[in-house]
């Protein structure tokens, strides 16, 4: 029987499908027979505690992915397709799992055209690459150790209504898509997003009751209520009410759990076989284990060392045990030792912090690094500080700009968050030489994306809502060690408290992580744990967890949990939340060294504002023809005008020095003099500014639109017309009617002199 089946669309390409047996052979032409055969969808309703139902699907749409599934929820729909190699592209020395989840975010799924040039969807969004985040992050710890295939998980949106989030369903149907599948994995997964109205939780909140919640908080959990993934923000919400949510959000989870099992055992197709990873022997092992563990202990117990120095003795170490087994064993492949050495460099790490509850910097469970801050450290800036925690270190900036600044969001991402545009938004950089490497310097890549939205989460409640600027908050990230994310929220809360702002209380944030002991990948059932306060770079890697709180001591304001193992235990979680706080409460005070309050005395940089209250009437003068006023402002003294409503408009000066020249100029052009009060019945001398054929025009003062005096007003006697006289030049009424008199006795003395002549 052939061992490779290909198979020729209409279109006239190929596609080969490698079936490494001839039991897989015979599990595809199944699967093509399937195919053939008609239209199969089943689905399956899941019923939330809310009565909200989650329709799960598959079998009508992309037959030819491993996996494919559709969740619906009210009018909103979401397919995810999983797709994965036969093989490990790199062959068997694949190290680890590459899995991709792209989310795309279809402006047709809403009745929407993209509104850029091409009117096409371009390169993806942020609101994209972080919904990708959340489905990668729930989906990877179940992936079996030996899995080492390609994989690639693909969120379409088929329909988004006005009412319904996308991206939670998207991390179920993922995890329907490959239940459903041939792909070796250890699901489901379910997740549902937790909200909080009147401390009443809620789950799946809809567009308009989000916009109402304190909370906004995403749990994926699997089987036995464990906890995969968390992701969420608060609006400085206690602690306790934290806890209620992520048990309820665990709870409900398994209700998709059970829905997409049952769907699974109806309609899942057999998992594939795993290739088991090359092991190295028992005597390579012990080589390794005697030639490098007293060395690592050693290492691991210098409190001496600093990261690079650490790295460089465990990395000569690792040079050296692979040297000297490979020449012991020379037809072994010295990557097998590597990995293997790896594997053991790791177990000892993790042993001696359970042996000793002391950690390689020779701190304890619970021990901060050392902690140091300052602000204002340059004149130009509006706000700065410098954060070092450890060899972590963070130098945030502020920059102040008017309304118009603000970041203006595209139709579907305004559509999902609610809002048009942000007048505070926090930009992460993370350069190589953070770490000591060499690098590009380009696009920003999804960790960083991802890293200074969490910690705009973690930032954003302390911002007045009556904010008159907007804020772009700079985090450079200049040393990491681990746990940068956290320390851009503490350097960024002590920057908008030198900048200002009149925030409502210092943030900070803190890392927490954990190390486990279990069996067979039974982590409902414990051996041992230890958790982590100020988790280091080195612990993050070779750790089970790293779960990052930010809030202010009334509350937590942002939370992510990344964590490695097939899920962790409610008790794990509510430990490590109490840890958090804890942590932050000392961080807290450590700040509050540098900067307690929001400053108060001026910066000669800081940009103003005010207001401007004019008449209806007076408006076309102050923007003048095309608004050419306005733009004289701006370009001769930097201040930007703008409308609130019809009689008011908003000044924004770069400086208080700015703002006195802009007034100058605006008093100037607005300059009007006093309307006199004008008695009813009063004789007033007026000024004619232009004659007609029915009366002539008149002002009583400057300022005064041209009156209409029609020409029964001149005189007692009926006036017919009105003779110009001199040169042109206009004269006041008063003297127009002396000059009249003077005319009509002059004619009358010439007419006079004409009959004595006659006569």
């Amino acid at each position: 029987m052939l061992a490779h089946l290909r198979f020729l669309n209409s279109c006239g390409k190929s596609a080969k499908y490698v079936l490494g047996s001839v039991n897989s052979l015979n599990a595809g032409a199944s699967n093509l027979r399937r195919l053939s055969s008609g239209l199969e969808s089943p689905e399956v309703d899941i019923s939330l505690s809310t009565g909200r139902v989650v329709r799960i699907s598959s079998g009508k749409y992309a037959r030819f992915a491993d996996g494919c599934s559709v969740v619906t929820v009210g009018d909103t729909a979401v397919m995810v397709t999983a797709v994965a190699r036969q093989k490990p592209a790199g062959g068997s020395n694949a190290s680890f799992l590459p899995l991709v989840v792209d989310y795309r975010q279809k402006a047709a799924a809403a009745g929407r055209i993209p509104t850029n040039f091409l009117r096409r969807e371009m390169g993806p969004s942020e609101k994209e690459i972080l919904a990708a985040r959340l489905v990668d992050r729930s989906m990877r710890p179940l992936f079996p150790a030996e899995f080492r295939c390609d994989t690639q998980l693909v969120c379409n949106m088929l329909a988004i209504d006005s009412s319904n989030l996308p991206d939670v369903q998207a991390i179920n149907a993922a995890s329907a898509a490959l239940s459903l599948s041939d792909i070796p994995w250890n699901g489901p997964v379910g997740a549902v997003r937790v909200g909080l109205v009147d401390n009443e939780i809620i789950i799946n909140p809809t567009r308009k009751e989000l916009q109402l919640s304190a909370l906004d908080l995403v749990v994926s959990a699997t089987k036995q209520n464990l906890v995969v993934m968390l992701e969420g923000r608060g609006n400085i919400v206690n602690e306790n009410e934290l806890r209620m949510a992520i048990k309820k959000g665990t709870q409900e989870a398994q209700l998709i759990i059970n829905g997409i099992e049952k769907l699974q055992k109806s309609h899942g197709k057999p998992k594939r076989a795993l290739e088991p990873l090359p092991q190295a022997d028992e005597e390579i092992e012990a080589a390794v284990r005697t030639m490098s563990e007293m060395r690592l202990r050693e290492i691991f117990r210098d409190f001496s060392h600093d990261k690079f120095s650490r790295d460089q003795a465990v990395s000569k170490t690792r040079t050296d045990t692979i040297d000297k087994v490979w020449s012991s064993y020379p037809s072994v492949d010295p990557a097998l030792i590597g990995e293997c050495f790896n594997k053991f460099t790791k177990s000892v790490f993790r042993e001696m912090v359970f042996e000793e509850n002391r950690r390689c910097d020779g701190r304890y469970l619970d021990d901060l690094r050392k902690i140091s801050s300052s602000v204002n450290m340059h004149k130009p800036l509006h706000g700065s500080a410098l954060f070092q925690r450890g060899q972590t270190q963070v130098f945030a900036t502020v920059a102040l700009d008017s309304q118009e600044s603000a970041l203006k969001l595209d139709p579907i991402t305004s559509l999902d968050m609610g809002v048009k545009s942000k007048n505070f938004f926090l930009h992460y950089e993370f350069p190589p030489y953070a770490t000591g490497e060499t690098g590009k310097i380009g696009p920003v890549g999804r960790r960083e994306i991802g890293h200074g939205a969490l910690a705009e989460k973690g930032l954003l409640p302390i911002i007045p809502n009556d904010n008159p600027f907007t804020i772009r908050l700079t985090a450079e990230v200049l040393e990491s060690n681990g746990s940068s994310s956290m320390a851009t929220v503490c350097a960024g809360s002590m920057a908008l408290m030198d900048a200002g702002i009149p925030v409502q209380e210092a943030a900070a944030g803190v890392a927490i992580g954990l190390m486990t002991k279990y069996e067979n990948n039974d982590t409902k059932h414990l051996q041992d744990y230890r958790i982590l306060t100020d988790l280091l770079g080195i612990e993050d890697y070779l750790g089970d967890m790293d779960m990052k709180v930010a809030g202010t001591r009334r509350g937590m304001t942002a939370i992510q949990a990344d964590i490695k193992v097939p899920g962790i235990p409610l008790k794990v979680v509510m430990e490590s939340l109490q840890k958090a706080m804890e942590a932050r409460f000392k961080i807290l005070d450590l700040m509050n060294e540098s900067i307690s309050t929001v400053r108060t005395l001026k910066k000669d940089c800081w940009p103003v504002t005010d207001k401007l209250q004019i008449e209806p009437h007076q408006r076309s003068k102050l923007l003048g023809p095309g608004g050419i006023n306005i733009r004289r402002l701006y370009l001769e003294t930097g201040v930007q005008l703008s409308q609130e409503d019809e009689n008011q408009f908003r000044i924004f000066a770069p400086s208080e020095a700015a703002m006195h020249e802009a007034k100058e100029y605006l008093e100037t052009l607005m300059k009007t003099e006093k309307v006199p009060d004008l008695e009813f019945g009063a004789i007033y001398t007026a000024k004619i500014v232009e004659m007609k054929d029915t009366g002539v025009m008149v002002t009583l003062y400057p300022s005064m639109s041209p009156a209409l005096l029609h020409n029964s007003q001149l005189d007692q006697r009926k006036v017919s017309e009105i003779l110009m006289f001199g040169t042109g030049r206009l004269e006041d009424l008063k003297t127009r009617r002396l000059a009249s008199i003077a005319l009509a006795f002059s004619m009358a003395r010439f007419l006079l002199e004409i009959w004595c002549l006659k006569a």
